[in-house]
């Protein structure tokens, strides 16, 4: 006889905690690209332009920006547990192919495999976390899914740097991959429950007695109808532009510098620790002090760290501006994951969730294109600036367009917004009913 459900952080514990690992091991996965790939294209391929090598991630961001939209649409059909498994899958070739890769194109081919392990598993563990915790604490979770994934993805890029350092860029560094992938993938399938019903139970104590919306209108809210989730939409797009132009460019860039290896590795790590460390506070703080401000001030914060990068020199100033950058990520993650769980109705919350990833993680296909022409016309420090202004300037656009949703239920926003869509409907008939 199965257990009674039951919703809340502390009472589900243990499954909470095994997807926390989890999500380590997928941060651990695209951690080893972060500082040796963009170093590999140039050295040991000769990818000259910064289009070209910048290809990589535009394929991998996405890739996963599809796999999420996918990922959030059909698990609340399937479940969560099976997409979970089929992006481990996804992941075993993914350091095999970077081992044995004779042209650009394989690491090219690597990449897209990465984004869908990427997609369906950091997408599903964020959900399976959502469900299990309920409607309170939603922030903390988010925040100890975050700091799990980014924590590993720092340690991951430290290591791997320091063992490419040693034994060189390839094979060694990816053989940690083969590791992280099959643990992975034992894991969940060996020990992960199914959160499905998690979010059925919420949804059927708040049932409003509406019908679910189709995938349409959710996919039409998150992405420019409703000002809360389209705002965080476009917030984490932005964000992940300008990682992608830290995972891409700033390597090349501290290389061009003098940096060596280890030492481009440490400013990384600082960079991702930061940001995973971070956001143990961060998403617990948002539950307190309301999400749309810290949204804003951590897009400020990065743009203004992306600002003073090429101003200085050394390796203590990169670590200085890498951490304010890791913090001002920080307060972003997390906080908009738990404002689209604020308001997203729970049985449409998966699918609230995958559009505003698809968008977020376009943010890797848009700052891959617009580093990579700005860098090869006129320099990687224009593209750093460029993406400095774009990050402030979504800040803004936050401050002037999110509403607080810290106090909004999924359910009792959906009420406000049938509500306001049927008063307006009744306005537009009234000339009719008038004649």
């Amino acid at each position: 006889m199965s257990s009674p459900i039951r919703l809340g952080l502390r009472e589900n514990a243990g499954q909470f905690a095994l997807l926390v690992l989890i999500n380590g091991f997928v941060g651990a996965m695209v951690g080893l690209e972060r500082a040796i790939v963009p170093l590999l294209g140039e050295q040991e391929f000769g990818v000259g332009s910064r289009t070209a090598l910048l290809a990589f991630i535009g394929s991998f961001g996405l890739v996963k920006a599809l796999t999420n939209l996918f990922a959030g649409h059909f698990s609340e059909r399937t479940g969560r547990r099976p997409l979970l498994i089929a992006g481990w899958l996804a992941a075993l070739p993914v350091p095999l192919l970077i081992i044995w890769a004779p042209t650009w194109s394989w690491i090219i081919v690597a990449n897209l495999l990465l984004g869908v392990n990427q997609g369906l598993c950091w997408s599903t563990t964020v959900v399976m976390k959502i469900d299990l915790v309920g409607p309170r604490r939603r922030g903390l979770a988010m925040g100890l899914n975050e700091f799990a994934g980014y924590l590993a993805m720092a340690a991951s890029a430290y290591a791997g740097s320091a063992v490419a350092a040693h034994a060189g860029l390839r094979p060694e560094p990816f053989y940690l991959g083969i590791v992280f992938a099959v643990a992975g993938l034992l894991l969940s399938v060996f020990f992960a429950r199914e959160t499905v019903g998690h979010a059925r139970y919420e949804s059927r104590q708040h049932d409003d007695g509406k019908e679910p919306p189709p995938f349409k209108d959710v996919f039409m809210d998150a992405t420019w109808r409703d000002p809360a989730l389209s705002s965080c939409s476009q917030a984490g797009m932005v964000n992940n532009l300008n990682d992608g132009l830290v995972w891409g460019l700033l390597p090349i860039f501290f290389f061009a510098a003098g940096l060596d290896l280890k030492s481009i590795g440490l400013i990384s790590s600082v960079y991702l620790a930061t940001w995973g460390v971070g956001q143990l506070f961060t998403g617990a703080a948002s539950d307190r002090l309301g999400r749309k401000w810290m949204i804003a001030a951590g897009m400020w914060l990065q743009g203004a760290a992306l600002l003073v990068m090429p101003l200085g020199q050394g390796t203590a100033f990169w670590l200085i501006a890498a951490a304010t950058l890791g913090v001002g990520t920080a307060l972003v993650y997390p906080t908009l994951l738990a404002a689209i769980a604020d308001v997203a109705r729970p049985d449409r919350r998966a699918a609230a969730v995958g559009v505003y990833r698809l968008w977020r993680d376009s943010g890797y296909v848009f700052g891959a294109l617009l580093a990579g022409i700005v860098a090869d016309r006129l320099g990687i420090i224009w593209a750093i600036e460029a993406v400095a202004a774009l990050t402030a300037l979504s800040g803004v656009l936050v401050a002037i367009r999110m509403p607080e949703t810290s106090r909004l239920g999924g359910v009792a926003h959906a009420q406000r917004q049938h509500a306001s869509r049927d008063k307006l409907m009744e306005t537009a008939r009234l000339p009719t009913d008038r004649e």
